[in-house]
């Protein structure tokens, strides 16, 4: 398994189970108010906003719900105020491990962190210890399965797409953009009816570690709970593990 790609997948099989407890739409929801709250409620004009009412869209949330949330966002209606961190440390045999948080109590959620990781085989990090080793960027995944090479590949360059890759081990082709073209090149799949497995902004690692089996066991269950932290919006971390290890991971 050769980092973000097959994980990525991985997650989204898991969210399905994440959404019958509730977790995946409380994330969701608070993604929607603090983008809402950053960058005003009308989703034509805030991307960040746009992509989590997809990002709800896709796991069926009420529009009620989102509604709500966007209203919280914007003050038109009470709620409550998140604060936004990034926090950097290590996994098993150095991993780079970068998590995204979301939440109304910094001194709660920095020790709950900090323990996770603890009793994982990882450690917190000083601000900046890892962020290097990461780009932002725009991130869709096309089955291979649905469309060819060829297909894709001009629809997503010109867009204005970085790069497209073909790994002949993986069932998809990875797509990347700029932060800033993401919206552009995956409207142009969805005009051009080319349908992609997944799309979000992310921190894509530029160099992997290669984990043994006892070391990715450790680095999975790691992944599974911070994910599982009602705080945590996105974890990404620099892993490289055997594809059968993957396997059982997602099922």
């Amino acid at each position: 398994m050769s980092g973000h790609s097959k994980w990525s997948q991985i997650k989204h099989k898991k969210a399905h189970t994440d959404a019958k407890r509730g977790k995946i739409f409380t994330k969701i929801v608070k993604e929607i108010t603090i983008a809402a709250r950053l960058g005003g409620g009308d989703s034509a004009g805030n991307p960040r906003l746009r992509n989590a009412i997809e990002q709800a869209k896709e796991v069926n949330m009420p529009y009620d719900n989102i509604k709500k949330a966007i209203m919280k966002g914007t003050g038109e209606l009470p709620g409550v105020s998140y604060e936004e961190f990034v926090y950097e440390g290590y996994g098993p045999s150095g991993v780079a491990v970068m998590i995204e948080v979301l939440t109304d109590n910094k001194n709660r959620t920095v020790p709950e962190i900090r323990t996770i990781m603890g009793k994982n085989n990882g450690s917190l990090g000083e601000t900046g210890c890892v962020a290097w080793m990461f780009d932002k960027k725009g991130y869709i995944l096309v089955s291979k399965g649905k469309s060819s090479e060829d297909s894709v590949m001009s629809v997503v360059l010109e867009a204005g797409a970085e790069d497209m890759r073909n790994d002949p081990q993986e069932n998809n082709y990875e797509i990347i953009t700029a932060p800033e073209d993401f919206n552009k090149v995956k409207a142009a799949l969805e005009d051009s009816k080319i349908p992609f497995e997944s799309a979000e902004i992310a921190m894509l690692p530029k160099n992997y570690v290669a984990l043994n089996e006892k070391a990715a066991e450790q680095m999975i269950r790691l992944m599974d709970a911070l994910e599982e932290h009602d705080d945590v919006q996105n974890v990404y971390a620099n892993f490289d593990i055997p594809d059968e290890i993957a396997e059982k991971a997602g099922k």
